[in-house]
């Protein structure tokens, strides 16, 4: 998922985890207990740590600069020090910088981790999720904000399912092809500046770079216009998988055209290959089919199918067979 969250290159802090508006299965339900002085600590990683190690002594290897997220194991062996009087391996946790500690279940951490938290202003946060879950939707979240990102300047739209980022020249026709395929059914993620993310290092996500001008579109002759009230929410969608690159230029004579499409391109993103399609313009070509039907085609080649491929593969057989009938009835009869 793509969220609406800081990018790490402008500092994402602790405040920033908490203030994070997400809903139902992605919510993490955070608040804090303690520590608040420090909720303007950086958070410069995208990994967690169990510090089971660190609060029993062993500091060799400690991930300070981590998350430190407190579950059932931890928070008891907290209570077994704290009974037996043995605090010191909680001091020395928070003699190091440490961006916050994050308490599952609702645990709470034992008076003397309380104290040695304030007095290093280091924020405690709780949360009502048991460990696994909340690691998981934590993780999702981090490795969003810290994944790569570039901005490119095109029209992303979702057709037939296929998320399709149009490029081409300023004036080419982006924007009005895009319009033309909302019209016909199809969903507008974002117009004009289309921000784009890697995940898990070999998925593209794109979405508006701006979230305020968002599902706005500019063609030239009628001005801005807004999607969602003209053709209602049934026509947008926020984010969406980049899975095609469609380039739209002006009809060059001189160029050669694949017109088979046997020539397979790719388009790179933050060092992730897209296929890529090189569509001429010029009147009378109604570009909108074409990009819906490349859209079908592309399906089709992720579920085993290439036209391509099999065209060429029949009229090889053809050529062959007919070349066969040829040599054999060309030949005189002997008897």
């Amino acid at each position: 998922m793509f969220y609406d969250i800081p990018m790490a290159e402008k500092q994402f802090t602790v405040l920033d985890l908490i203030d994070i508006d997400l809903k139902e299965h992605n919510s993490l339900n955070l608040h804090c207990i303690g520590g608040r002085k420090g909720l303007s600590r950086e958070i410069a990683s995208p990994d967690l740590n169990h510090p089971g190690l660190a609060i029993s002594g062993f500091y060799n290897i400690f991930a300070h600069q981590r998350i430190q997220l407190f579950g059932r194991g931890e928070v008891a062996y907290l209570n077994k020090l704290e009974a037996e009087g043995n605090q010191d391996t909680i001091r020395q946790m928070f003699t190091y910088i440490i961006p916050c500690c994050i308490f599952t279940y609702n645990l709470t951490p034992t008076r003397t981790f309380f104290e040695a938290a304030e007095a290093a202003e280091c924020p405690v946060l709780q949360t009502d999720l048991e460990t696994a879950d909340f690691s998981s939707r934590l993780m999702r979240i981090l490795s969003n904000v810290f994944a790569p990102r570039q901005s490119v300047h095109g029209v992303l739209v979702e057709v037939y399912g296929l998320g399709i980022l149009i490029l081409g020249d300023s004036g080419v026709g982006k924007s009005e092809t895009a319009l033309e395929l909302i019209e016909r059914g199809h969903r507008l993620v974002a117009d004009d500046v289309v921000e784009i993310l890697c995940v898990n290092g070999n998925t593209l996500i794109g979405a508006g770079a701006n979230k305020i001008i968002g599902h706005h579109m500019e063609i030239r002759g009628l001005g801005i216009i807004n999607i969602t009230h003209l053709f209602g929410v049934r026509a947008i969608r926020d984010q969406k998988r980049i899975q095609l690159v469609v380039k739209l230029e002006e009809w060059d004579s001189s160029k050669m055209y694949d017109r088979l499409g046997m020539e397979e391109k790719f388009a790179e993103f933050l060092g992730v290959s897209i296929p890529k399609l090189e569509i001429p313009v010029k009147p009378g070509r109604n570009i909108p089919i074409i990009i819906e039907t490349a859209a079908m085609n592309e399906r089709l080649k992720k579920m085993g199918y290439n036209s391509a491929r099999e065209f060429n593969q029949n009229i090889l057989k053809w050529i062959e067979s007919d070349a066969t009938r040829s040599v054999y009835f060309g030949q005189d009869d002997i008897i």
